[in-house]
């Protein structure tokens, strides 16, 4: 006899597709959670069943809390996937505010004959990166839509992080005199995407630099005494560099001055641009974060991005400076100045 949680036939994962079943909340729907989700999201806050997780939270500090839709296309690209992206990119934006991130939530809108192999393939990849980060994924939610309404999938996750009490970084704290720093190389996960769309090779592979940067930043807090010298931390997704400094610039009414030389951008990636018409500074990336903090501290923080593996080609880039006008602004290479403004549309569109 089956027992409560068996079926009549497993799920083919190799040939199989998702159909309207798998979201009507039956047997069909319990079977891909439970032979698919709950296999490889396996913990113990998952198992306890609920559509939400009851969960422990460390005492004191501020509760962090961010949430992010993935619409990627393609699904799968040199370097990673939309399923480690999602996991990526949710523990990042709870990372930017300096928290440590402790739980994900994730909810999938699958379309109809969507292949299983790549579901799983993506799910897995999912597992993967939230082990690797030691966040695990407690509850989801799956829902399925007529073919031609969705795009295979579509991924939002949720994260959950608590920060130090007293610790206040957000874009609103950058001051005249403040330094800029990147954590490394920029463009790479842009470029790795839009090659793919193109069927573009290059002589060197240009692989997506999709990271949890949650490590990276705890051992940049570690390193301060006074970890409220981190003044600005931001990953720099769509809109790349320029917009996300843009943004923080209009936040905290400074402007900024950046130099061109010293901006760290791989030579393949800059081809690869020139080549399809794109500028590196409004290119996404997955695995990079800005740091803006007060000149004491610059030195302490770029040694300690150096010494992460995450962080090795961290740069000074830049300095704030005070401006009504919030411009950011790049000293070029030949002794000039030009503003760099805000991206104008999108010029990299279902990058994320």
């Amino acid at each position: 006899m089956p027992t409560k949680k068996s079926y009549l036939r497993p799920i083919d994962f190799k040939y199989g597709h998702i159909d309207m079943t798998h979201g009507a909340g039956g047997r069909a729907a319990a079977q891909l959670i439970d032979e698919l989700f709950a296999k490889a999201f396996d913990n113990d806050y998952l198992r306890q069943g609920h559509d939400g997780a009851l969960l422990p939270m460390p005492t004191g500090g501020k509760l962090v809390m961010a949430t992010d839709g993935h619409v990627i296309s393609p699904l799968f690209f040199p370097g990673g996937d939309i399923g480690c992206l999602s996991v990526h990119g949710t523990i990042n934006d709870v990372a930017m505010a300096g928290a440590q991130p402790l739980y994900l939530a994730a909810s999938f809108i699958l379309e109809e004959g969507f292949a299983l192999a790549d579901l799983k393939r993506i799910v897995e990849s999912m597992a993967t990166a939230a082990r690797e980060a030691g966040v695990p994924i407690v509850t989801g939610d799956t829902k399925v839509v007529e073919k031609g309404k969705g795009d295979g999938v579509f991924i939002s996750t949720t994260g959950v992080g608590v920060g130090p009490p007293g610790l206040c970084i957000d874009g609103r704290q950058a001051k005249a005199g403040d330094v800029i720093l990147v954590s490394g190389t920029l463009g790479e996960h842009g470029v790795a995407v839009m090659s793919l769309r193109e069927s573009l090779t290059f002589d060197t592979a240009i692989e997506s630099d999709t990271a949890a940067l949650h490590t990276l930043v705890r051992a940049m807090l570690h390193a301060l005494p006074d970890p409220n010298t981190l003044h600005v931390l931001r990953d720099p997704t769509r809109g790349g560099l320029a917009t996300t400094l843009n943004e923080i610039a209009r936040q905290s009414d400074v402007g900024m001055v950046l130099q061109e030389a010293a901006i760290p951008v791989l030579p393949q990636v800059a081809a690869a641009c020139e080549l399809l018409g794109l500028d590196p500074l409004y290119v996404a990336n997955e695995g990079k974060l800005i740091a803006i903090c007060a000149p004491e501290a610059a030195d302490a923080l770029l040694d300690a991005m150096r010494a992460h593996p995450l962080g090795q080609g961290a740069q000074r880039i830049g300095t704030v400076i005070q401006d009504d006008h919030n411009f950011v602004q790049m000293a070029t290479r030949f002794g000039g100045r030009r503003v760099v403004d805000w991206l104008s549309g999108e010029q990299l569109p279902r990058i994320c």
